[in-house]
């Protein structure tokens, strides 16, 4: 029987580099004869340009070149890959008639504090930073507007002339007439408003980027902190640069976190190669923390007007939500896609609703770009689905949990059609609600309030339950439902050498995740090698197939499933050769834990190793057997896999103060079968941790005036492992059958059940007091005042 490796904890190949500081980031580059670059950010939200003058700055120590819009006019305004509205959506212009966003350098006009204004490049990074001090602009104020429902108010003020009533896109889903019809019928109704607060990615590393131009080849080399290697390449050479495709090419050092906020095609990408054709020299930018906060795409920012309706015995017959998404002064590289789709065909979470309907108004404002975090869209649908199942709830004097209970999609039900566009996979979340629920000890806990309360703390417990979308990877799909330009296949290509080693590239680029070690388990599990064997290759343009990079919970289920498929078909070339040599039929030959033989003759065996070097030799090979043991293999699945759990979190608030304290926290999932456990419970320990962070603390904040006051860690709080009990995991396993491994995603999709567990919690506390709901981010100041309110 073949030792099984693929399944367990294995602890992470990359780990050992990174803890002994030889891992090698973007900052820790440095090129002979290199110069750095500063970026000047617009202070003012909005305000045409009536002039810069950067004589001072070009005459301060060190200082190369500085250069401003007027001089960036080569290079094309960057694009926009997804686009759910169609043709109806408006976009800032694009020469080549797609979807548009911003220049690299603002030239008439600046739209939010942080625009890209001017660059300085300069021997030191010192002496670039410095010299930006030296750079004049003299500014025209404008009418700013920095929240998405006024941003469509006929009285708003405009930013772009394309985009009239800055309305980037409507979109719906679901029939509307038919869920009023249904709301009008029911017999209890409850409407609320839900702000979701913007909150921003804040990765241990912030961007950073170096160009590089070789005047004798023309070919460039890039090399920044992406998600996205070979979608920047392709991006930056065809639509923006005017490169050939193959004088460009792209390298992702080790990345330090991004949660999704390095899955764009950034303006300093195109700015340090024009830089370094220019100057003829490398040329590098490392950002700032304040830097990150100013111009490093958000996330969330939207206004929900719900309303759910059904009858006094618990049952969910409709649900309606209207959004009012606020996706900054210019579109993400996929921005749209997050509230419209993701959030929209999500809104119902894991419940069976006959009648749901959701609309969005897609807005520009002064602020900021926002796009994908961590649980995109998802998190915004199920925060706000799981909060009005606990006020119907509440409503109708139903313990929340059985509410769950009776309304989730039952397992005789799968697949299951959501009515907005979704086909869930299959699952059984029953079974996943009463794990959590036993593990918290549910049906004692209220016994436990009357203890807290002799210590003045109030005691709340809170659910979440989610069904989230991952894996994305089918193709037409993401054309014809989420507006993709482009495509999100799996590749891999395997090379067996025929020392019986194995080279992988694969087409997923980490950035924290552990592809090297669950990736080497696959190719080990299907091939019988060790794991030492093995090497991942990844995060080079250069001589690599095309890779799709790491987004949307794909690595492991799509990625991993095209390693898994390129295996199989190492291992039926090799058996083809086995059989020749053995003299029988193919489906004679066993292959066993790296091992061919024929049936009954496992003292007979040929090792792939054996095999790759015969055919590496050549010597005796059949007519229809090519040399060589290397395949290389792509895979579209036929459809998204659909992760689902129940979290529940148990808190204490603090009658004096307001503080919320976190005493519990079970969270089961079920993402199918899991390739390594360790490495997926650290994944879920990181979505706990971000959803507890923004239902406690985090949110970016904007004045009237479009000014950021949240810019760095003093005035953007973040929870920390001090503040943090033990997690407590469970999960488990019902595979999907849209690839091989029976994988769903688990890279993002615990998150969104997290915020509204704790909230939940929090209100549940407060209930006797009144308290409905309470808009993160639940900072003491405001449980204190919901507490002390006469409300």
């Amino acid at each position: 029987m073949a030792k099984q490796i693929l399944g367990t904890s294995v602890k992470r190949r990359e780990d050992p580099k990174l803890l002994r500081g030889e891992a090698e980031f973007v900052a820790d580059i440095n090129l002979p004869n290199m110069l750095h670059a500063a970026i000047l950010h617009s202070t003012e939200a909005h305000a045409l340009i009536k002039g810069i003058d950067t004589s001072a700055a070009e005459k301060m120590p060190g200082v190369v070149k500085v250069i401003t819009g007027a001089d960036t006019s080569s290079i094309l305004p960057l694009p926009v890959i997804m686009n759910p509205g169609g043709a109806e959506a408006k976009f800032p212009p694009h020469p080549y008639g797609l979807p548009g966003a911003q220049t690299v350098l603002a030239t008439d006009k600046v739209r939010y504090v942080g625009d890209f204004v001017a660059v300085v490049v300069a021997e030191t990074r010192e002496q670039a930073y410095d010299a930006l001090a030296g750079i004049k602009i003299e500014y025209e104020p404008l009418p700013v507007v920095v929240d998405a429902e006024e941003a469509v108010k006929d009285t708003a003020p405009q930013l772009h002339d394309a985009v009239p009533g800055n309305l980037n896109q409507y979109a719906s889903y679901g029939d509307k007439e038919a869920t009023d019809k249904a709301i009008a019928a029911a017999e209890v109704v409850v409407n609320k408003r839900i702000r979701i607060p913007r909150v921003m990615a804040n990765s241990s590393e912030t961007r950073g980027t170096i160009g590089d131009y070789n005047p004798e080849t023309e070919e460039y080399t890039l090399w920044t902190n992406t998600q996205i290697p070979h979608g920047n390449r392709f991006l930056l050479s065809q639509l923006v640069m005017g490169i050939p495709y193959n004088k460009l090419r792209v390298i992702v050092p080790y990345t330090g976190g991004s949660f999704g906020s390095k899955g764009y095609l950034y303006q300093e990408t195109a700015i340090m190669l024009f830089l370094a054709k220019q100057l003829e020299r490398p040329v590098k930018w490392i950002d700032t923390r304040q830097g990150l906060a100013r111009t490093t795409v958000h996330c969330h920012d939207h206004i929900h007007y719900v309303t759910i309706a059904g009858s006094k015995d618990g049952e969910i017959a409709a649900l309606k939500c209207t959004n009012y998404a606020n996706l900054g002064a210019y579109p993400a590289t996929n921005g749209p896609g997050a509230p419209t789709s993701l959030t929209g065909r999500s809104i119902t979470g894991s419940y069976a609703i006959p009648n749901p309907f959701y609309e969005v108004y897609c807005a520009f404002t002064n602020t900021v770009q926002t796009g994908p975090l961590r649980g995109a869209g998802r998190a915004e649908a199920h925060f706000t689905m799981e909060r009005m199942v606990d006020m119907f709830a509440a409503e109708i004097g139903m313990d929340p949990a059985e509410v769950r209970r009776k309304n989730m999609v039952p397992p005789d039900r799968f697949p299951y059609d959501n009515g907005l566009g979704w086909t869930y996979d299959t699952g059984n979340y029953e079974v996943a609600l009463d794990k959590a629920l036993d593990a918290i000890d549910y049906k004692n806990i209220s016994s436990r309030s009357a203890e807290a309360k002799a210590r003045g703390k109030r005691l709340g417990v809170g659910i979440g339950s989610y069904t989230a979308i991952a894996g994305v990877g089918p193709c037409s799909v993401m054309a014809s439902k989420i507006g993709l330009n482009g495509s999100t296949w799996g590749s891999a290509h395997v090379r067996v050498h025929p020392t019986g080693d194995v080279s992988i590239m694969m087409g997923t680029q980490p950035h924290g995740q552990g592809h090297e070690t669950t990736f080497a388990q696959i190719a080990a599990q299907a091939l019988g090698v060790d794991m030492e064997q093995i090497e991942i290759l990844h995060s080079d343009t250069k001589g690599a197939i095309f890779a799709q990079g790491s987004y949307g919970s794909r690595s492991f289920s799509v990625e991993g499933a095209t390693v898994h498929k390129a295996c199989e078909k190492i291992n039926d070339k090799a058996r083809k050769l086995a059989a020749y040599m053995f003299q029988v039929p193919e489906e004679n030959v066993v292959v066993e834990d790296g091992n061919f033989y024929p049936q009954g003759s496992p003292d007979n065996a040929k090792t792939l190793k054996d095999l790759a070097l015969a055919l590496w030799y050549a010597w005796d090979l059949p007519p229809d057997i090519e040399p060589g043991l290397e395949v290389i293999v792509f895979f579209d699945p036929p459809d998204f896999n659909y992760p689902f759990g129940t979290h529940i979190a148990l808190v204490e608030v603090d009658e004096g103060t307001g503080e919320v304290e976190l005493i519990r926290y079970v969270a089961v999932n079920d993402f199918g079968n899991v390739g390594n456990p360790m490495v997926v419970d650290g994944q879920t320990h990181g979505n706990i941790h971000l959803g507890i962070s923004e239902a406690l603390y985090e949110s970016t904040i904007y004045d009237a005036d479009g000014q950021l006051l949240s810019d760095d860690y003093t005035t953007y709080p973040i929870a920390r492992a001090s503040g943090l009990p033990n997690f407590e995991l469970d999960r488990t396993v019902t595979p999907t059958p849209h690839n091989p491994l029976g994988a769903k995603g688990a890279g993002d999709v615990s998150n969104p059940p997290v915020a509204p567990a704790v909230v939940n919690a929090v209100c549940n506390a407060l209930s006797d007091l009144g308290v409905r709901h309470l808009d993160m981010p639940l900072t003491p100041e405001k449980v204190w005042r919901a507490m002390n309110s006469n409300n």
